[in-house]
């Protein structure tokens, strides 16, 4: 059905661009539309509510068992807080390279805006390859983390196939992601994804208070330097959730209303992350050290396996959260980013999936992988990069004066601003990368040398070997287990 052109108004800096959009006039149009086409401020906080927890919410009892509980909650509140200021950073850069280049009468509508080229645009070229390699790295990580989850989790449910085999056959699922277009057309699934992961955290919560404390529980926690440091470093890949925080913001109607959108997105997730990692590691305690997956410890229940789907579910979600920013790098390496046709751009995308399949395999350590990550990383691409770049691109007096966004004055305007930033890089480059670098690294090591590499069931409990049959001759070689032996105990 033909339609009429509007024109919709987008407000950025202080220029205005003028972008063109079909007023539906059929139902069926409009229903899709309310779905699909999704640049309001609450599906900016959509977004990044449900993209920052995910997985990570069965890890962090997990994380609490290394840390101790007054620890583990002290980290989220503090990792929370630095997490949202960086995000901050990152939108006024957004702001203020989009605002410059749109003064240049530059033509965004049909191209989406990368972290990278915000720090091309603002610092030049050695920003921006450091900036694509990091987040380029971290995203393909993440998307690797999503599989390993997939598989994880499935297996609680039905453990005829070995993870492995999971791994495989979620590959494949989350393959489909190839089809969604951009963060545009992700309303409906984020919204989503933030109800079953509220849904799962409160089943946490409740099933463990319900359950109670095991038999002997301890709460030793912290008892060595490296879980300490391990614990840490996941809670600080817990709150960097916000590399594709560019590509959420150009997908915003007005994005220069992004700023406290991360913020309010945090405190939601607070309510999540800390009632479920406190109850759970009540519960169970020192378990927790040898069962980086929450759901490995609470009794199966339709109630369980209902939170088990749903996050299957969410981490597809996620999966193409992580996905889409490398799917736009590779089509503007290939030259396809400007191709109006969905199936040719998803045809493109398919090589990305592929290294992140096979990755999934060779490292299937649910947990240990999430440390290093952050450690390695997160630590850079969330937080030192961010805050050196906006300490880099207003380092001049005529930057400040003619920046588009002013640091607020309860901040301390600038010189604040500067001192909050350089708190910001000492700490992570010291505690995050340095410290929890090496504490991560070594238990994910250890669980190489454990494990070894396409392991086919990490962490899975040991099958009962069936008694002997009559005929058997007693010397013979016992018969396989159906799953390996992979329960082990973190350095």
């Amino acid at each position: 059905m033909a339609t009429d052109k509007v024109a919709e108004t987008v407000i950025v800096g202080s220029y205005v661009e003028m972008e063109t959009e079909g007023k539906a006039n059929d139902m069926k149009t409009r229903f899709s539309k309310f779905l699909w086409h999704g640049g309001s401020v609450y599906d900016a906080w959509f977004s990044c509510a449900s993209n920052q927890v995910a997985q990570v919410l069965l890890t962090l009892p997990y994380s609490f068992s290394q840390l101790g509980m007054l620890s583990g909650i002290c980290f989220q509140l503090f990792y929370g807080l630095l997490g949202s200021w960086t995000a901050y950073l990152i939108s006024i850069l957004y702001v203020e390279y989009r605002t410059r280049k749109e003064r240049e009468k530059v033509d965004f509508r049909n191209h989406v805006i990368q972290w990278f080229e915000v720090l091309d645009g603002l610092l030049g070229k050695y920003w921006r390859n450091v900036g694509l390699a990091f987040n380029c790295t971290f995203l393909l990580f993440g998307s690797v983390i999503q599989l390993i989850a997939c598989a994880s989790n499935i297996y609680y449910i039905n453990d005829n196939l070995d993870k492995r085999t999971w791994t495989y056959i979620f590959g494949a699922c989350c393959a489909t992601t190839v089809f969604i277009p951009s963060f545009h057309n992700y309303r409906i699934w984020s919204f989503l994804g933030l109800i079953m992961t509220t849904y799962t955290a409160w089943y946490l919560t409740i099933a463990s208070l319900l359950h109670g404390q095991v038999e002997g529980v301890k709460h030793s926690g912290p008892t060595k330097i490296v879980l300490y440091f391990t614990g840490a470093t996941n809670i600080l890949y817990t709150f960097g959730g916000h590399a594709v925080t560019v590509e959420i913001m150009h997908a915003m109607w007005k994005p220069q209303k992004f700023k406290a959108i991360y913020l309010l997105a945090t405190l939601y997730v607070l309510t999540l992350t800390l009632p479920s990692g406190a109850a759970v590691y009540w519960a169970f305690g020192d378990m927790l050290l040898d069962h980086s997956n929450a759901f490995a410890l609470l009794p199966r229940s339709s109630s369980r396996d209902m939170a088990v789907i749903l996050m299957l579910i969410h981490q597809f979600i996620t999966f193409g959260f992580a996905c889409t920013p490398l799917y736009f790098v590779w089509e503007k390496a290939i030259g396809m980013h400007g191709c109006k046709s969905l199936c040719k751009r998803a045809a493109a995308r398919l090589p990305v999936v592929i290294p992140i399949w096979f990755l999934a395999i060779i490292f299937p350590f649910f947990g240990p992988i999430n440390s290093t990550v952050g450690s390695l990383l997160v630590s850079f691409t969330v937080y030192i990069i961010p805050a050196l770049a906006h300490m880099f691109t207003f380092k001049s007096s005529a930057a400040r004066e003619n920046a588009v966004e002013q640091p607020p004055k309860y901040m301390g305007r600038w010189v604040g601003t500067f001192v909050i930033n350089t708190f910001v890089v000492v700490w992570v480059l010291i505690v995050g990368f340095g410290f929890g670098g090496w504490a991560s690294v070594t238990n994910f090591v250890h669980q190489i040398d454990t494990f070894g590499l396409f392991t086919k069931c990490y962490q899975c409990p040991p099958s009962t070997l069936p008694p002997p049959l009559p005929h058997v001759n007693a010397t013979a070689a016992p018969p396989p287990l159906r799953h390996p032996h992979n329960h082990t105990h973190t350095p």
